[in-house]
């Protein structure tokens, strides 16, 4: 369960094509076994010609009364001009693993800190922040729960017509996988992702590679229009 959303985490590439939900916010239930065991919420918050994107993501699994397991993730991602220049994040795991994340624009590089100390990243560098389904054209990403670069391979499997909340919704669906860092404590997850026509993400999935459980996050705040 160490990797539960060594993802989700969710983000796009250039902002001119960032879908910002009507309410400025997306909010997600985090399923397991038929039970919703956390949640993840992201929030946008434009000022002038800079955005704020907010991510907060808790999850608690109790076995009996007491906690088995809990992962938290609070980040703010800085767009400026279209443009990703800051970042600033926390990431909780359940193991004592704590990351303290930062990363900015400095003059031609993007320079970030995280798991592996001091890194300088391209400029173009965008978060795995996976929200915009832009950032599938991407080879690779600024893991925003570590602060690591990974590569990652994507593969379209194509149209299919999902059911959240009786609401029928056309989505494309792709496979999302991304390279391992030496330091990390298990493999990272391939995910499924389904993104609906104006690009937002709708659900996500990955089996846990610890006890082999599928973990679903699907949107909580769709309503008819």
């Amino acid at each position: 369960m160490k990797k539960y959303l060594l993802l989700l985490l969710l983000i796009s590439a250039n902002l001119y094509a960032f879908p910002i939900p009507k309410d400025g916010k997306a909010s997600f239930d985090i399923i397991r076994k038929n039970k919703i065991i956390g949640s993840h919420e992201i929030i946008f918050d434009q000022i002038d010609d800079e955005l704020f994107v907010k991510t907060k993501i808790n999850i608690r699994v109790n076995i009996l009364f007491f906690s088995a397991y809990r992962f938290s993730h609070l980040s703010t991602e800085t767009w400026s001009n279209n443009e990703f220049v800051k970042f600033v994040g926390h990431t909780d795991f359940e193991d004592e693993r704590e990351y303290f994340i930062k990363g900015e624009d400095i003059d031609n590089s993007f320079i970030a800190e995280g798991m592996d100390g001091e890194i300088r990243l391209s400029k173009s560098i965008l978060p795995s922040n996976l929200w915009n389904q832009d950032i599938l054209l991407e080879k690779e990403l600024f893991d925003i729960q570590k602060g690591v670069k990974r590569k990652i391979t994507v593969k379209k499997l194509g149209e299919e017509e999902i059911v959240i909340n009786n609401l029928r919704l056309n989505t494309l669906k792709f496979t999302f996988d991304a390279s391992d860092n030496p330091k990390d404590k298990g493999p990272f997850p391939e995910y499924t992702l389904w993104y609906d026509e104006k690009k937002e993400l709708i659900k996500f999935q990955f089996i846990n590679y610890k006890d082999k459980k599928v973990v679903t996050g699907i949107r909580n705040d769709l309503e008819n229009n």
